[in-house]
């Protein structure tokens, strides 16, 4: 137990030196969610990298329900966090499959809002996100897994800026847990 603790310690110390370097800016900043911000968090360059998104999903898959099995989130954000959880999950032996929920519903072959292997319903999913500020965008995935009869608990974050998400989540019944906060990067 004592060697899991270090190496997630250390694989966590490992991810942060690469969000530092990669994905954090100081200046003067608006966001997705329209609000002002002295600190941007841009997570892609960490997460479309082979290190970057193998310790990402590393940590996740420790985070995550055991009892979700599958994935889910917003197309573009949580592409690579949705395939990188569910390769990791297999290579461990677990089933895990994903779901990617797109902003749009396709106009075209059979107009669907999700993308992945059929579920049955009440399946347990799990939402990934790169960065909650306001939880708008994990809000609407969630709405899109109950439409379609899926049960979610929770939001997994890479980082969880602090500006009300977690009590939006709280607001749905769904729990947020983030690797990080921006305290970490302030």
């Amino acid at each position: 137990m004592k060697n899991f603790v270090q190496n997630k310690n250390i694989n966590k110390d490992n991810l942060l030196k690469l969000l530092i370097e990669k994905s954090y800016k100081k200046g003067n900043f608006t966001l997705a969610s329209g609000k002002q911000s002295a600190h941007y968090l841009n997570c892609k360059p960490v997460s479309l990298n082979g290190t970057g998104l193998q310790l990402i999903s590393d940590l996740f898959l420790e985070l995550m329900d055991p009892s979700s099995k599958a994935v889910a989130g917003l197309t573009l954000g949580a592409d690579p966090l949705v395939s990188g959880v569910i390769v990791m999950a297999a290579s461990r032996g677990l089933l895990l499959d994903a779901l990617i929920i797109r902003k749009e519903i396709k106009e075209h072959g059979t107009k669907a809002g999700l993308e992945g292997p059929i579920l049955e319903e009440g399946t347990v999913v799990t939402v990934l996100e790169d960065v909650v500020t306001t939880a708008g965008s994990a809000i609407k995935a969630i709405n899109k897994l109950r439409e379609n009869n899926f049960l979610v608990k929770e939001v997994l974050s890479i980082v969880d800026r602090k500006e009300g998400g977690y009590e939006a989540l709280q607001e749905q019944n769904i729990k947020l847990k983030s690797l990080f906060s921006i305290e970490d990067f302030v």
